[in-house]
């Protein structure tokens, strides 16, 4: 499964103003200098988070963007919403118009798609990953360089790293 750019930095645009929250309004341009993205496209990326209730901004000489909620209700779930529309692992993949879920194209087909399992298992996974991960963990991480894994339920993490 592969993001397009405006997943990749939407979310570093998140995570920015996470580590500049309480600073007041950041500047889109000061954002796109540090990041080195352009600011055309973070213009076009900062509207779909507004969209979503992800951002706020504030115009004016001191104007600028902050998060609309603590960075730890944010799950990245609703921002690759926002930025990417459903997650679906396969192009014969669609919304169903409930926004719910994720149907196989071929679902009506007499003999069914061999892999629809293994592709709602996929999209599933995906959708849970992105749902636990707060913007709040991705903050923590930009500023310490670590965070504490989280392993998918009934999984084990290695003690410590295989050499």
């Amino acid at each position: 499964m592969i993001f397009t750019t405006k997943a990749e930095y939407g979310v570093r645009l998140l995570v920015e103003l996470g580590r500049q929250e309480g600073d007041g309004p950041v500047a889109l341009k000061a954002i796109a200098e540090s990041e080195r993205l352009p600011l055309a496209y973070l213009e076009r990326i900062v509207a779909l988070l507004k969209r979503a209730g992800l951002v706020e901004s504030t115009r004016g000489a001191r104007g600028g963007y902050r998060l609309a909620r603590d960075p730890a209700e944010i799950t990245m779930d609703e921002a690759v919403l926002a930025l990417e529309g459903e997650v679906a692992p396969m192009s014969c993949f669609y919304d169903d118009s409930s926004g719910e879920r994720v149907l196989c194209s071929h679902e009506g087909d007499s003999k069914g798609c061999a892999t629809r399992v293994l592709w709602l298992r996929v999209q599933g996974g995906v959708s849970e990953a992105l749902g636990r991960t707060t913007l709040a963990e991705l903050v923590a991480f930009a500023e310490r360089g670590t965070v504490e894994p989280v392993a998918p339920a009934g999984a084990k993490l290695p003690l410590h790293d295989a050499a």
